[in-house]
Parts: structure tokens; sequence; C-alpha cells
């Protein structure tokens, strides 16, 4: 398993099973996402949990690693992390 795949399902629980939905859709997720593509930098802490987000196949081809969706992918992931930390308070 690649080390920002393991740091996502980690951090929200997930089994390599287990149902993730995609942060930008909701349908089922596939793909564990850079949303600052660590070739676009290449630092190792873009593996960190605020730089991943689980997206499906469709919406990672429509906006994965294109500049100008990086804002929409951040804010939908901070949404997702909101509902996340809120959902287990």
């Amino acid at each position: 398993m690649r080390k920002h795949t393991k740091v996502y399902l980690d951090f929200f629980g997930y089994g390599m099973d287990s149902w993730m939905p995609c942060e930008v859709c909701g349908s089922t997720a596939v793909d564990v996402h850079h949303i600052e593509a660590r070739g676009m930098g290449g630092s190792k802490t873009k593996d960190e949990i605020d730089n991943l987000m689980g997206l499906c196949r469709t919406c990672h081809v429509e906006y994965g690693d294109k500049r100008k969706y990086m804002d929409m992918l951040r804010e939908a992931h901070m949404r997702f992390m909101d509902k996340y930390s809120n959902s287990h308070l």
C-alpha cells in the first residue's frame, strides 16, 4: 500500500475493504488524490491528511492535477474534514 493511501485510510478509520465516499460528488471513491501533487513540488509533506482526499474515478479525471480546480478541491476537502470532525465528537 502506498504511504499516502495508508495515511488517508488510517485517519478516517477506513479498512482496505471499506466503502469511501468521493469528497466531491459522494459516489464511491476509488483513488486517494494529492490536492497539491507531489510532482508539483516533490515534498514528502504532501502525504499529510490536509493534502489528501478520496475521489471517484470520474472526479479524479475531471478535477485532479488541474490547477484551476485546486481551490475547489481544497474547499471540498475542508468541508469533508469538518463534517468528519463534527460527526466524531
